[in-house]
């Protein structure tokens, strides 16, 4: 219910309920509420309606303020996408006000992450984050057993203990633990150990019995002591949003979502040594961006790294060079392929572009040289010679070997017509399956693939990989992925390339959420920042200027461009995309206190402190943020009467890149939502909170700390008053800002 629909200066309730922050949420964790009215008091309750029925204590911090923390066990039933659910104060006058929660059903939508397999080569697992479960599949039997683990699931590893026993290693998206499965059995010991939370990647060092844990609150990695219940030896800033990690001789290899760079790190003492991206020039060999290599501004994310220790060589799966302004106004940058990057040199040598798809998990036979690259986008699996791609430009364009599809099974659905498949250009039926992770067996005669949308382990016998003759054998069925089958084919629509163009609405918004920058939009044509599609069902218009109006409009339009129009999105197909999209919610905020409320202190990313209490004060007041970025989704898109202003802040139009380059009309900038600002990298429009512009034309990270950018360095007026704050003030507000 909208403020304006309640005049607090009329006889009526003591107590008004006027809005929730934010206005949906995900069932799959806990998650913190923030909510907005008149006459709170301590000693509330909320109540939430049907089909709960339950009632929860409230943290009132004062008479318009208060907090909840939603519980993990609100349950729906499988079939059941979302849930509306209304929001109400215990004991509150009647006509008090309420509130409206959508509730996401992630409890029961199994999404599968992760893949290791033991020693012997019997079982293999997975996880599904989402569902709170490790997955042990017994290859040669083809029976699953669910082991329930911590909450949120994200990475696992094999590791073997100075007893040679073996252990499935679980790090979590929301729990601060490290659970230890013991392979045999599997699941009959289970040990549970603390670790960082948020974490999004983990990596085993098998001599020092190490295990290195990447986590994107932060953005830390953390060698954790295995002889020592993960006793935390150093931790290291590194690059936005890590995830992907490899041991790289020396060094442990960490790859940036945002920022598209890879950090190498001292596995001994967390020192950081180098960052490696691309550059303007470095060789782009095959697909559609080959020819402005020169133009390349940087790097994109790296979403898997693999190590050669007999070539000295880091392999990393991307889109690709990030292409900034050319002359030609060439805007389809995304080339999924394999990159060249050379640790000792600190340089990225070469990037194979396969023209169409997005390549995920890599797995390495070192001894053969073969490179495994799964598609998500395409459904295949790509097998490379690594030792041409590492040769020269020139070998590396034969270094593609063979390309295996990989179907869904039998009564699998689709998103449209089996006949529209594989056929003017178009990718195959395959795409439906989404390869995701690889692993070799250790004998290197069997490839195993976890498949994210059909949830099934492929089985591929590689003795012959290379020569054409690798071979599917068989697949075995992990999990129920079809409980929500038309917001499961929008996940799928969501990663596939279908128009094989090499554009899907992941390879912008990479699993939902940003992926730094890049140069589109057609007009006026510039660099932008990717922005993220969490919360962004509330917050229309969409794009700068204003050009759709609602998700569904939206995806016609963007899911019908990637594809080039071939073909159009039937209008199933954008039904089930924006079921699928709509479903993406803001993550729960790692800074606020276990009741939901703002800390009374907060460590700031850079060493500082800071009060987020104060600082919502000054937010609210003092600063003038408010006023653009009103709660409780803090953007004025949020409310139809409020919704599509465009405004001129004094911000940077473009990021001085070959700006003759680039369309500079600047007709004003929607203010974006700051709910989950923590975990945005780069900020403002055109990335220049957190991006810097060096000589040779690359852009780089500037900061890990882009928030104080914003408000140092482009908080005056017009954009606020940040200039009239004192420097305990500024860092109040930013604690206030990380708390959202």
């Amino acid at each position: 219910m909208s403020s304006k629909q309640h005049d607090s200066t009329a006889p009526g309730p003591t107590v008004f309920l006027k809005d929730v922050g934010p206005r949906s949420t995900s069932n799959q964790t806990e998650q913190p509420l923030a909510l907005y009215g008149e006459g709170f008091k301590a000693g509330m309750r909320l109540t939430l309606g049907a089909p709960f029925g339950r009632e929860l204590p409230l943290t009132v911090l004062d008479e318009r303020h208060a907090f909840v923390r939603l519980p993990a066990d609100l349950d729906l039933p499988a079939e059941v996408v979302e849930q509306s659910v209304r929001l109400s104060i215990l004991g509150g006058d009647e006509g008090s006000g309420q509130a409206q929660l959508t509730l996401v059903n992630d409890a029961h939508f199994p999404d599968l992450v992760g893949l290791a397999s033991s020693r012997d080569g019997r079982f293999a697992f997975t996880l599904s984050t989402t569902t709170d479960a490790l997955f042990a599949i017994d290859v040669e039997t083809e029976t699953v057993k669910s082991i329930r683990v911590g909450d949120g699931p994200s990475a696992l590893a094999n590791y073997v203990d100075t007893n040679g026993q073996e252990w499935i290693v679980v790090a979590h998206a929301f729990a601060p633990e490290l659970h230890l499965i013991s392979v045999n059995g599997p699941g009959l010991e289970h040990q549970v150990w603390r670790a960082p939370a948020y974490a999004t990647g983990i990596a085993i060092d098998p001599d020092a019995h190490r295990a290195f844990v990447a986590e994107h609150a932060r953005d830390t990695i953390s060698a954790l002591d295995l002889l020592e219940r993960g006793r935390v030896l150093w931790t290291t800033p590194v690059g936005p949003n890590p995830r992907a990690l490899a041991l790289a001789g020396e060094f442990v290899a960490v790859g940036s979502l945002q920022a598209g760079v890879v950090e190498l790190v001292e596995r001994s003492t967390g020192r950081l040594v180098k960052s490696i991206a691309p550059i303007p020039g470095t060789p782009i060999i095959g697909g559609h961006t080959e020819r402005y290599s020169k133009y390349a501004m940087g790097g994109k994310a790296p979403r898997n790294l693999a190590w050669s220790a007999k070539l000295g060589r880091l392999f990393e799966s991307s889109v690709g060079p990030n292409i900034g302004p050319n002359p030609d106004r060439w805007e389809i940058s995304p080339n999924g392929g394999i990159g060249v990057l050379d640790p000792a040199a600190g340089k990225f040598i070469r990037h194979l572009g396969f023209g169409a798809g997005v390549p995920e998990g890599l797995a390495l036979d070192d001894r053969s040289g073969l490179l495994f690259a799964a598609d998500i986008a395409l459904g295949v699996i790509r097998i490379v010679d690594a030792r041409r791609l590492n040769a020269s430009d020139g070998d590396a364009r034969k270094a593609l070997l063979e390309t295996l599809p990989i179907p869904p099974p039998s009564g699998f659905p689709t998103a449209r017509p089996v006949a529209d498949y594989g056929v003017s250009g178009r990718a195959g039926v395959e795409l439906h399956s989404g390869p995701r992770e690889l692993v070799l067996s250790a004998d290197r005669s069997t490839l195993l693939v976890v498949n994210r949308f059909t949830g099934m382990l492929a089985v591929i016998d590689v003795r012959q990989a290379g020569k054409g003759r690798a071979t599917l054998q068989k697949q075995i069925r992990i999990a129920d992925m079809l409980t929500q089958p038309k917001r499961r084919i929008g996940q799928v629509l969501y990663f596939a390339d279908m128009g094989r163009s090499g554009m899907s609405c992941d390879t912008c918004h990479l699993e939902g959420h940003t992926e730094g920058i890049f140069f589109e939009k057609t007009h006026p044509m510039r660099i932008y920042r990717a922005t993220t599609v969490r919360g962004s069902r509330e917050t229309p218009p969409y794009f700068t200027p204003a050009s759709t109006f609602t998700l569904a409009q939206t995806n016609r339009f963007v899911g019908s461009r990637n594809r080039l129009h071939n073909p159009d999105l039937t209008q199933a197909e954008i039904d089930a995309l924006t079921a699928y999209v709509q479903g993406i919610v803001t993550l729960p905020n790692p800074f606020v206190e276990a009741d939901g409320s703002p800390s009374e202190t907060l460590g700031l990313p850079d060493g500082q402190t800071g009060h987020p209490r104060l600082g919502m004060t000054i937010f609210n007041g003092k600063a003038g943020c408010a006023e653009c970025h009103p709660a409780p989704l803090f953007t004025t898109d949020q409310d139809p009467s409020t919704r599509g202003r465009y405004l001129k802040v004094g911000t940077p139009t473009a990021l001085p890149v070959r700006l003759e380059m680039q369309d500079l009309l600047n007709r004003g900038f929607a203010p974006p939502s700051l709910l989950g600002a923590w975990d945005i990298f780069p900020m403002l429009t055109s990335g220049a909170a957190g991006l810097e512009v060096r000589s040779d034309g690359s852009v780089a990270p500037s900061t890990r700390f882009p928030l104080r950018i914003v408000i140092e360095m482009y908080g005056n007026s017009p954009h606020g008053h940040v200039g009239e704050l004192t420097a305990e003030e500024r860092n109040d507000l930013l604690a206030f800002l990380l708390s959202l």
